[in-house]
Order: structure tokens, then sequence, then C-alpha cells
């Protein structure tokens, strides 16, 4: 007498769903749609980017000087051996 293979499969599935316990879906949340105006988004969007522009250019003083201070210091190292 054989077993359909159909059969061993589906009681395997059912042996291994206990182990590893119910899983809950996630929760869907019903919230209201906020209001969207175009235009302000464009220029909070170009502030943000402004900003950021002048940030970067703030940093580069800093960086110069820092290259400047690391590149001194090796010079310095090379001609004390």
């Amino acid at each position: 007498m054989s077993v359909p293979l159909t059969l061993t499969i589906q009681q395997g599935a059912a042996m291994l769903k206990p182990m590893f316990g119910h899983r809950p879906k996630p929760k869907k949340f019903d919230l209201p749609l906020r209001y969207y105006n175009p235009e302000k988004e464009k220029s909070r969007r170009e502030r943000i980017r402004i900003e950021t522009r002048m940030r970067r250019k703030d940093r580069q003083g800093g960086r110069v000087l820092l290259y400047a201070g690391i590149l001194c210091f090796v010079v310095w190292v090379i001609s004390r051996l």
C-alpha cells in the first residue's frame, strides 16, 4: 500500500506550523489625507537645497586648513628623521 506524495507533503506542512507559531498580520491604519500644496513643497525643497549648499561651502575652508596642517605635520616628521 503506497501513500500519495501530496498527502505526505500536507502532513509535513501541518507538522511545521506549530513550530513557528502564530504570526500576526500587520495593523492597517486609516489616516486622513493631509492637504498637499505643490508650490509650498517646491519652495521648501529649494530652501533646504540652498541651506545644504551653504553648509558645504562653510566646511570647505576648514577642510583646506585641516589638510594643510596634516601636510605640515608630515613634512615636519620627515625632516626630523
